[in-house]
């Protein structure tokens, strides 16, 4: 199995260190974001990565040489040129033929730190689905709702009322009452022919795109699967006032 790593981000909540350097190599512990991924991935056995760069982009592409991969072999998918988000950065990596067509494809933020068990991870993902997502019971305000299948049907902001897909919110609004609301954890393992029903969110979005968006384009016509880890632990290191709790939190991992 492939991995990739979304590394691109301009990291804006963690100015003013993100002024000077790329999010992915904000230091905790002693060890960039980047690395702490890496590392994650080359315990389970996947040292096949891809890594997508934006913002400094040279200096991530300095600390992966410098550091032999951190005993990984990982190759870059440059987007100095645009910031393609998630979903437009991982069909980019594809297009450019640096991911697989023929074997699953795991995804992840360089910002979220967990304690998932990344075996048990491979080992749920069913090659009937499009793919399996990482998500948990943990308070958030927007959720992906999930019928008692464990099958992805759609996404609502609490703060908003928003729901989507289009056919969810045009239906009464208390059927989101039946289903599970689980937040997202910025993991998945994808199907590679999910690279091939694109098209349609590029004709909705252009080539810039989350993959909550690609999911819910496509989620009433194909499957997508929860995958909820026991005695789940996770961080987003998302702002500069969490580096000192984050820098805990992954030495507990």
């Amino acid at each position: 199995m492939k991995a990739m790593i979304f590394a691109a981000g301009l990291g804006t909540r963690l100015k003013p260190l993100t002024d000077t350097m790329p999010k992915a190599l904000v230091p905790l512990a002693g060890k960039p974001l980047l690395q702490w991924q890496v590392e994650k991935l080359r315990e389970a056995d996947i040292k096949d990565i891809v890594v997508n760069v934006h913002h400094f982009p040279d200096q991530i592409i300095e600390a992966v040489q410098a550091n032999n991969g951190w005993g990984c072999n990982i190759v870059i998918s440059d987007e100095r040129d645009e910031l393609l988000d998630t979903g437009g950065g991982l069909r980019k990596a594809w297009q450019e033929g640096l991911l697989p067509t023929d074997e699953p494809v795991l995804a992840c933020n360089v910002d979220i730190l967990s304690n998932i068990d990344l075996p048990a991870f491979r080992a749920s993902y069913d090659p009937k689905s499009l793919g399996s997502l990482v998500v948990s019971d943990r308070k958030t305000q927007r959720y992906l709702l999930f019928d008692d299948h464990q099958m992805l049907r759609g996404w609502t902001n609490m703060n908003t009322g928003e729901i989507r897909p289009a056919s969810l919110s045009e239906a009464d609004h208390s059927i989101t009452s039946s289903f599970h609301k689980l937040a997202f954890s910025g993991m998945q393992i994808l199907n590679p022919a999910v690279f091939a029903k694109m098209e349609k969110i590029v004709m909705q979005k252009g080539d810039k795109f989350s993959l909550i968006d690609l999911y819910l384009s496509l989620c009433e016509t194909y499957e997508f699967k929860a995958f909820i880890p026991s005695d789940y632990r996770m961080m987003d290191v998302g702002k500069i006032d969490q580096i000192n709790e984050a820098e805990v939190f992954a030495q507990s991992l």
